[in-house]
This record gives structure tokens, sequence and C-alpha cells, in this order.
């Protein structure tokens, strides 16, 4: 009796994965919750893991999109548990249908040494130092021989009874060596080779992973599904900054972790959403969807690519609560042990390019969530204060949006109200 290893349900908008590699070989035999393959999507990587025991047949290869619900092996459950020798090996797997090949009974196939009729010129039984010194060969001969280096039984003699003259051993001088034959027909090949790899030195190719073609096909929908418009607008840090200034010390004190300017930016988008309600929904079909809740996804970089988990409740998170979830999700990342848990159910995402030097741009929004803010580097410009010009540490804020269900006043009226929380801090303290 075969079982079959179905894709399972990785969570909202999720409806396919890239399988990335096995991690057995086909006809293998695999235990219960041994991990058998890894899988790619545009939010996470996740191995899967045998829910029984048996030998196991491949019905799809590494590198095939394979959608939620997909059968992509079996598992023979009647096969009986091999010993260690029996178990194939990823260079010995079987080719009918991963069943556990017999050693041959008798080594019958295997010829049995036998001694050759003629050895070659080099185990001839008289050695190459009694053929140089032997009797057949004039002293003119041998001294010669000496010279050269030359094996004797590599020259036919001319002379009589196929005796070696000096003029044998000259001519065998002056002849070519079966190398410098083999190097002369491979002239040409050899001047055409620094062309072929001074040209391809100029590029390198390779082909795009699994995550990242996925990843780009996620973005190309959503652009073409979404009416993705931006909005700007520029924000002063210096109250955000003179209040980590004064309270850094304390607050790593009393929490372990130092206060960044996310935890301000959480607050303030909460504190957006809940002024613009209007921001805080998704489509599903032809349906509005409203939500309650403020789930915000923070992007996080990863050496495989971008991850967006999400922080939970935010409106009933403290600024610590907020940066210690910011810390433990990078610090899973590092080590690859983002969940799906972690990656669902968000309502809004912010990205912070600042990180990297950005200094504007346009991000697009995860589906199918209905908004993103971007931040950006803090740079110091001149602005006018009270009718003078004075230098403030100043970000530039992007929010991009989907004009299908979000008006640009909406948009325009949401991003002023992170910058009014984050100019004066004291509005998230009294929710004004």
């Amino acid at each position: 009796m075969s079982k079959e290893v179905i894709i399972p349900a990785l969570g909202e908008s999720i409806a396919s994965g890239i399988l990335s590699s096995w991690k057995v070989e086909e006809g293998s035999y695999v235990e219960l919750d041994q991990p058998i393959y890894e899988l790619e999507t545009d939010k996470i990587t996740q191995e899967g893991l045998a829910d029984t025991n048996g030998i196991i047949k491949f019905l799809a290869q590494e590198g095939d999109e394979v959608e939620i619900g997909a059968t992509i092996a079996t598992i023979d459950e009647s096969a009986e548990t091999p010993t260690s020798k029996d178990t194939p090996s990823k260079e010995s797997a079987s080719t009918e249908g991963g069943g556990v090949a017999d050693p041959p009974d008798e080594p019958d196939e295997v010829p049995p040494v036998a001694q050759p009729k003629s050895l070659p010129a080099e185990s001839s039984a008289v050695p190459k130092e009694a053929a140089i010194s032997g009797p057949s060969h004039s002293p003119a001969v041998r001294k010669l021989l000496d010279e050269t280096g030359i094996d004797p039984t590599t020259i036919a003699g001319t002379g009589k009874d196929g005796r070696i003259t000096k003029g044998d051993v000259l001519q065998a001088q002056s002849a070519p060596s079966p190398s410098e034959e083999i190097k002369e027909k491979r002239v040409p090949v050899a001047k055409s080779a620094p062309e072929v790899s001074q040209k391809e030195a100029r590029v390198t190719r390779r082909p795009l992973t699994p995550i990242r073609r996925k990843i780009a096909s996620r973005l190309v929908e959503a652009q073409q599904t979404a009416a993705i418009l931006s909005t700007f607008n520029e924000v002063d840090l210096s109250a955000v900054m003179a209040l980590r200034k004064s309270h850094q010390d304390a607050f790593v004190k009393a929490h372990g972790v130092k206060l960044g300017f996310m935890s301000f930016f959480v607050k303030a988008v909460v504190h957006a959403l809940q002024a613009v309600p209007g921001i805080n929904v998704r489509v599903e079909g032809d349906q509005l969807v409203e939500h309650h809740f403020y789930d915000i996804g923070v992007a996080v970089g990863t050496e495989r690519g971008l991850v967006v988990p999400v922080l939970r409740d935010c409106e009933q998170m403290s600024f610590a609560q907020i940066e210690q979830g910011i810390v433990g999700y990078a610090e899973k990342a590092k080590s690859g042990g983002i969940t799906m848990d972690d990656m669902q159910g968000g309502c809004f995402t912010i990205t912070n390019g600042g990180i990297y030097g950005s200094m504007l741009s346009t991000p697009i929004i995860n589906p199918p969530q209905s908004g993103i803010l971007g931040m950006h580097s803090i740079q110091q410009r001149p602005v006018v204060r009270d009718g003078e010009i004075v230098a403030r540490p100043m970000m530039y804020l992007a929010l991009s949006y989907d004009h299908r269900v979000v008006d640009g006043k909406e948009a325009v009226t949401f991003l002023v109200k992170i910058k009014e929380a984050i100019e004066e801090p004291a509005r998230l303290a009294l929710g004004i």
C-alpha cells in the first residue's frame, strides 16, 4: 500500500511553491517525521516531513512549481525496513521504482586476474638498464643511449638481426615525442581557447533561484492585479531622536533591548490606521474586508530574500514589546527559523530601505493588503522653522496603496497622521 505525499496548505495567498530540493534519494527508505523535501514560496522556505515509513517514489522533480494539495511522491508502506547495507545511497539508488537491489550471490562477473600473454615494453623481463648495457649493443650505441636517456625498447633497429645502430638512436632523438605530437595537433584549439575564456570572463551567468523566480512572479502579479499608486511626505525626526537620547540607557536597562526608530513607526502606523480605517482593508473577490485588528508586517532582509514576519495586535504592545519582537524575528531570520505562522495574517507592512541607504522608493504592496509604508535614510537637510533656515534630521516617507479601494484623500491623510505622530511623539501616548 502506497501513501501519497501531498503539499499542505501554507497560509493565505499562497497557492503554490517551488520544489527546490529533495532531501532523500528516490528509492530510499524513509522514516516517520524524516525531512524529505524543501519547498520555497515567495514568503518562506519550508521542509516537508514523511508521515509514514516506507520506500519513496518521486512524482515531481526539483525545480518544479507545485500547487497546494498536489501529490509530489508516494511512500510504499509495505516495504520492509532495510538493513544499513541494503539502504540505497545517493550514488546507488535503484532505477526500478525505488526497490532495494540485492547484491550478487557470486562474484562471477568479476573476471579472474590472469597472467598476460605478453607484457608491455616497460614490463619486459629485461630491464631498461640491462637493455642499454646489454651485449647486443655496441659501446658507441650504449654510450649514446646513456647520454640521451632514450629507452632502447622504443627504437626499431635497422642493423643486422635487428640491432640498434648509432644512426637509429640519433634519428629517435630528433623525432618528436608522442606528447609533442599531441600538443602540435591541439595547437589550433589552444589558440582559440584564450579568446573564449576572455569573453566569458566579462560576464557571469547563473539561473534564478526558485525563490527569486517566485518573488518575481508575485511582484508582477501584484502590479497587474492592484492599481498601485504612491504618495510621499517627509518627516522631521528631531523629537524622536531627542527622546531616544534622553531615555536610551534607562530603556536598555529596563527591557534589555535598544529603543529604535521602528517601534515609533509601528505605533504611528497603528495610530494612522485607527484614524483612517479605509486603508486597513483587503479585497476578497468582489467583497471588501475591513480589519478590526492591527497586525503589522515588518520586512526583514535575509540572504535568501525578503521575508515579512508579523507583529500581532500592535495596538496592545508597548514600545519594548515591539522592539523585542523585531529583534526576535531578526535572529530567527538569520538562522532560517522563520515559520509560516510568523508570516500570516498581516494587514499592513512597513519596509525600511533606509538601512541600506535608500533616499526614496515606491514599495510594492504585499497582496492582499492595501498599503505599505516605505521608510528611508535620515539625512540632515535645511528646512524652515519659525522663519529661519535650520538643519534637521529628515526622512522621506512613501505610502503605496491599492487605488481600487483607497482614495487619494485617505492616503494623504494617513501619511500626514504618521508625520504628526513622529514629529510629536506625545500624540502616541495621548491618542490624538
